[in-house]
Formats: C-alpha cells, sequence, structure tokens
C-alpha cells in the first residue's frame, strides 16, 4: 500500500478520504472532505482502551479486533458496496497507526489500492498549523466593513458568484456574526475544524488575484482568526460599505424575522448587555418585541448597542477605510450594484501603502 505525508494532501489522486478515528474524534476536527468510517465506535474505544489499561495489551487487542472485523464487515456491505474495482481511499487514523492499517489491510486483499496519510491526523493537523502561520501572507485582501446592516456577507456573495475569490470567515466559523447569530443547525465549530476549514480554502486559492472578505474582530462566535490571518486584514484595504438607516433595518428585518416567533429567546440573549446599556434600556427593547414593534426595536438595537461598539472596534482595531461605497434598496439590487462598484474601483494606487502596513 501507498504512504504520503501531509504536504501531499493538496494533490489529491484518490476517489475518497477515509478517517477511521471514533465520531467524536471525527466531530471535533477531520481533514476536510473526509467521510467518518470508524473501526471503533466512541463506546468500543473507550472499552478497549479500559482494558489495555487494566487487564492486559493482549486481551485488548483480542477485543479490539473483534469490533474492527465486524464494523469493516459492515461498511463492506453497507456504506462501501458499491464502490468500483479501481475504487482509491486514501485512510487515516490519529497517528497512521492500527486503525488506519485494519481497514487498509481488508482493502488491499479487497483489491482496492489505498494510501495511508502518514503520521494520521495528528501530522495533517501540523501541516494545517505550519500553513497558517505562512500562507495568510501570500495573497492581497480587500476588507469590507461597514456598520451591522449593510449587506456585506450578500455583497461577498454577489462577488463569489461573478468568479471572485471570497473568504466567508464566519461561514467558515458557522456563525452569524453577532450577538444574535446562530450556528447553522445548532452545530457550533471547534477551533480545530475552523483551522482545518480556512486552510482549505486558502490552499485553493490563486496568489495572484485578490480575496474578498469581510471585517472581523479576533473572535468569530466561539472560535479566534489566526493571528497571521488577523494581522493581514487588519493592514490590508477596506471599503466602508454606507448605507441609510431605513435600509439597514429593513434588511435586517427580513434576516432575522424567525426571531419574531421566539421573543422569550431573543430576550433572553439581549439580557446579556444588561452590564452595558443598564436593566431600563433593557426593558424598553423588551416592551418593543413584546408589542410586535420589530422595525423600531431593529432600530434602537443599532443605534444603542451595534452601531457605537462598531465604531469603537474600527478605532482600536484598525487603521481606518480607505475606500467608501454607498448603496440602498438591500433587498433588491442594491448588494449587486455595490458588487459592480468594488470590481470597477482602482486599488493599485494603495499597494506601497498596504505592503508597508503589512511589516507592522
Amino acid at each position: 500500500m501507498k504512504r504520503i505525508g501531509a504536504d501531499a494532501l493538496k494533490l489529491g489522486g484518490y476517489d475518497e478520504i477515509i478517517d477511521v478515528r471514533a465520531p467524536l474524534e471525527f466531530a471535533e476536527d477531520h481533514v476536510p472532505g473526509a467521510i467518518n468510517l470508524p473501526v471503533l465506535s466512541d463506546e468500543e474505544r473507550v472499552l478497549v482502551g479500559t482494558i489495555y489499561k487494566q487487564e492486559s495489551v493482549f486481551e485488548a487487542r483480542k477485543v479490539g479486533a473483534s469490533f474492527v472485523s465486524a464494523n469493516l464487515s459492515r461498511y463492506l456491505a453497507g456504506e462501501l458496496r458499491d464502490r468500483p474495482g479501481g475504487y482509491k481511499p486514501l485512510i487515516y487514523c490519529w497517528r497512521g497507526g492500527q486503525r488506519s492499517r485494519s481497514m487498509a489491510t481488508v482493502f488491499t486483499e479487497v483489491g482496492w489500492p489505498v494510501t495511508l496519510l502518514e503520521g494520521g491526523y495528528k501530522a495533517f493537523r501540523g501541516r494545517v498549523l505550519s500553513d497558517l502561520s505562512v500562507l495568510p501572507r501570500r495573497f492581497t485582501y480587500r476588507v469590507l466593513a461597514g456598520l451591522t446592516g449593510t449587506g456585506k456577507t450578500k455583497i461577498l456573495k454577489d462577488l463569489e458568484a461573478r468568479g471572485e475569490q471570497v473568504l466567508d470567515l464566519e461561514g467558515l466559523a458557522n456563525h452569524q456574526g453577532s450577538l444574535l447569530g446562530e450556528p447553522e443547525g445548532g452545530q457550533n465549530m471547534t477551533q480545530k475544524r475552523f483551522e482545518s476549514r480556512l486552510w482549505h480554502v486558502l490552499s485553493g486559492f490563486d496568489p495572484a488575484k485578490p480575496v474578498w472578505t469581510e471585517a472581523e474582530s479576533s473572535k468569530i462566535g466561539q472560535v479566534f482568526c489566526p493571528k497571521a490571518l488577523l494581522h493581514m486584514l487588519r493592514a490590508s484595504v477596506r471599503i466602508e460599505v454606507e448605507v441609510p438607516m431605513q435600509d439597514r433595518v429593513a434588511y435586517l428585518h427580513a434576516n432575522y424575522a424567525g426571531w419574531e416567533q421566539r421573543s422569550e429567546i431573543l430576550m433572553g440573549k439581549l439580557k446579556w448587555l444588561n452590564r452595558r446599556h443598564g436593566q431600563a434600556e433593557i426593558d424598553v427593547w423588551g416592551q418593543l418585541a413584546h408589542s410586535g414593534q420589530w422595525q423600531q426595536l431593529v432600530q434602537r438595537l443599532l443605534e444603542v448597542h451595534y452601531d457605537p461598539a462598531y465604531r469603537a472596534a474600527l478605532q482600536k482595531n484598525a487603521l481606518g477605510p480607505v475606500r467608501t461605497i454607498q448603496t440602498d434598496a438591500l433587498l433588491e439590487d442594491g448588494c449587486s450594484r455595490a458588487a459592480d462598484t468594488l470590481l470597477t474601483m482602482d486599488f493599485g494606487l494603495l499597494a506601497p501603502i498596504l505592503e508597508e502596513r503589512s511589516k507592522l
């Protein structure tokens, strides 16, 4: 069977990547695009480990082998039943040890040309951390900034649809990026998983083309932006998106309409701001929510909380906007018009300034 190092993962050449670790290990992080076919379940892994520590290595291996054999048999008759004779999988476990070799041995006997990841997930994780310390510096970034509700995410999606390179950090972090943002499907992102997803996206970008992204703080939801990337974003050209208040309110009201059916949960979230704004202000928000004055609530949240917080963060973390664009009617064609404007802007004269900033 063939072996490759973690540095060769980007080259591809295999039909499927199989992670044979237990489901909990896989959920924390895995090679992007991998499927999970654990040779030991979470419970089986704990049991084998307990026998290994409390009884003997021999007994642990015997029990483990019985579990592995049963699981592999089930996969061959189930998930892998339709794989053709030329099927070429890449297999890995934690360190490229017994778990991945057990599956590879059976697959080789079937006749499938197998590739093992040398060093397993541990080697892959090391590669991700190493690359993320230098990879962000290879690109030129154009960072959309602006108050909450200015359609930055929608503008980025429009740019991406036109073939531009877009780094959607909130999407990678599975978060909507605000107090009211919720992880998609209720699934919080782990730091390791976020970094692997980020590594995968950056590895596929062309350094000769600009990367469009949104201004972010160091923390996005439950994860932190790698220092090398954060440094580059704060040193890069920033485009401030300006939108009239009424359009921002309409846009946010449309995008967060689900909170109208969950006002109690909404107020539970807003109560976290009691220390910053006081109970009297929280009570005003509650009255607006319970009386169904949703657009008034959105505008007050913007004026009292979101806008001041954004301006404070901008003053603390940014070197100031370099360009400004104005748009409106975000629920109609405003975001598309903004994308048109961005693609016609000349950033060439800023190159020497940005180069100096990136060295700071």
